[in-house]
């Protein structure tokens, strides 16, 4: 690691877990929360639980997992390059989707709906919600009790009412102070990583073409480059080719734009991180470019008829799942049962939560299929 930034997070000056434990001779305290993450069951279902496309349509499609493990690899070189704590940034990129429904953004909507009357449902919460109480690995207390830094890094946005009952994690929003430059980061490197895995992922389903694509300035001027330079290129290698130069864009376009920000403010410690705007941007004119990107997706891929289709399916069976369970908690599993007690609604929406997009499409077969296995 380079010299650390003196107002880059460290894990000498923490401000600590939720339970006091010894700290370890060997690991900092954001290397342990890394490796408490990796071995997580949440983290564990990422495989299987996909944004875009579901896990079935495909075994080349990005999975929760591998594009965690793309922000990280992401998230960290900028980290490097601008002196801050690596180790941080890795957790925080790896943990960052851990409380994700199956289905993707499709299956966030209908189990935000289904809790509209029980506070709603938000993954950035959720996430939160696993690292602090629904992972059970521990004799002394519930959660993976994770340093302060991690656990604000995972709450990328928060509603005030909720960031009240958040205790210490939720008080920058109600004070309306910034987190780590190691939070802000990885919430570009988490940008950087889907938009441009959406692109290959949606020209390798067909949904998208490169003659599509070509009206986006950001990806054209580099389809152009590498056309120019390897005009023989068969598809594939010039798709990975050009992707490859665009995340390389907008990378060292955030370096550049947030180094010179850090400057200018010469901050001197984490408190002046936090009291200051977000430093970590885009400069103005790949800001402009990134945005016709996300538009571009959003209008001919994540509206696409054929995804909408299966979005539609989707939210069915997070409807219909919820119904069911909330109707009769009986027919979840016994310590889900026991968590409805309490909180009918949320031990309903956490369970459904921590399915992978097949589980939930088997368990809707079982409860809903009269030939199906139980």
């Amino acid at each position: 690691m380079n010299t650390l930034a003196a107002y880059a997070a460290n894990p000498e000056t923490t401000l600590g877990r939720r339970f006091k434990e010894a700290s370890s001779p060997l690991r900092n305290a954001f290397q342990r929360d890394r490796d408490r993450i990796i071995h997580s069951t949440a983290f564990r279902r990422l495989e299987y639980k996909t944004q875009v496309f579901v896990n079935h349509e495909g075994d080349l499609f990005r999975t929760r997992l591998t594009h965690s493990l793309e922000v990280a690899q992401i998230a960290r070189g900028i980290a490097r390059t601008l002196n801050l704590h690596e180790d941080l940034t890795e957790a925080i990129a790896l943990a960052h989707d851990l409380g994700h429904t199956p289905f993707g953004h499709a299956g966030q909507d209908a189990l935000n709906d289904c809790m509209r009357d029980y506070g709603g449902f938000e993954h950035n919460l959720q996430s939160l919600r696993v690292v602090d109480k629904l992972e059970q690995r521990y004799a002394e207390f519930d959660g993976l009790n994770l340093s302060f830094e991690l656990r604000e890094g995972i709450l990328k946005h928060c509603s005030l009412k909720n960031a009240k009952q958040l205790g210490d994690v939720g008080q920058r929003f109600i004070d309306k102070t910034n987190p780590s430059l190691e939070a802000q980061l990885t919430n570009f490197a988490d940008e950087i990583a889907y938009n441009n895995h959406d692109i290959d992922d949606g020209l390798r389903s067909g949904l998208i073409t490169i003659e599509q694509l070509q009206q986006v300035e950001l990806f054209n001027s580099q389809l152009e480059i590498v056309r120019a330079k390897h005009p023989k290129l068969e598809q594939r290698r010039l798709i990975n080719e050009t992707v490859r130069r665009m995340i390389n864009i907008l990378v060292v376009d955030l370096c550049q734009t947030s180094a010179q920000n850090i400057a200018q403010l010469n901050p001197k410690n984490i408190q002046d991180i936090r009291q200051s705007p977000y430093l970590i941007a885009f400069s103005a004119a790949v800001t402009q470019q990134n945005l016709a990107l996300k538009q571009f997706l959003r209008k001919n891929l994540y509206h696409h008829y054929k995804v909408n289709r299966m979005s539609a399916k989707a939210m069915r069976i997070i409807r219909e799942l919820f119904e069911v369970f909330f109707n009769d908690t009986t027919l979840m599993p016994p310590e889900h049962q026991t968590n409805a007690k309490q909180d009918k609604a949320r031990a309903v929406a956490d369970y459904i939560a921590g399915m992978t997009d097949r589980f939930a499409i088997r368990e809707h077969r079982r409860l809903f299929t009269v030939e199906a296995e139980l």
